[in-house]
């Protein structure tokens, strides 16, 4: 049996090799961006305005997302979460037009910090989160829905 290339199939070969290469370079520098991002994630809570604004206020964790009294306790930490949204771009309040504005970067983090919330809250449930967050944010049919398909692949993982 004759296991040598033609010099098509080579040339085949070579093309889907670079365009592999070229998948995972591209794959690894977004890795890496989530990486650098891991490290810094939410750092503006540990600083002024936002250290002594969510200090003083009764923990939202303790609270059920979305509710009424989750509600009353952010409009005051409006100083904090205003200057939160500010230096956080995976929050679509940190943009214009919201979640339009974003990076798939800032989504990724974006859903990753809703997962976490729910984890927090003795009753969060990430899928309640995406509901309440996709009429909140106005989010697109299509994004709910891949939301919702990951938050079913977080918890097959």
């Amino acid at each position: 049996m004759n296991t040598a290339l033609t010099l098509e199939e080579r040339a085949y070969n070579y093309e889907t090799m670079q365009h592999i290469h070229e998948v995972a370079r591209l794959l690894h520098m977004v890795c890496k961006e989530l990486m650098d991002r891991a490290d810094v994630h939410d750092a503006t809570k540990l600083e002024e305005p936002e250290l002594s604004g969510f200090m003083n206020a009764k923990p939202l964790a303790g609270m059920t997302y979305g509710s009424k009294e989750f509600e009353e306790q952010k409009k005051g930490l409006k100083e904090a979460l205003d200057h939160h949204y500010a230096k956080n771009s995976h929050h679509p309040e940190h943009y214009k037009d919201g979640l339009n504005d974003m990076t798939l970067i800032d989504l990724v983090e974006l859903f990753v910090d809703w997962k976490s919330s729910s984890i927090r809250h003795s009753d969060g449930n990430l899928l309640k989160s995406i509901d309440i967050n996709s009429n909140r944010f106005n989010m697109s049919p299509q994004l709910t829905r891949i939301f919702q398909n990951t938050a079913l692949l977080f918890d097959r993982i």
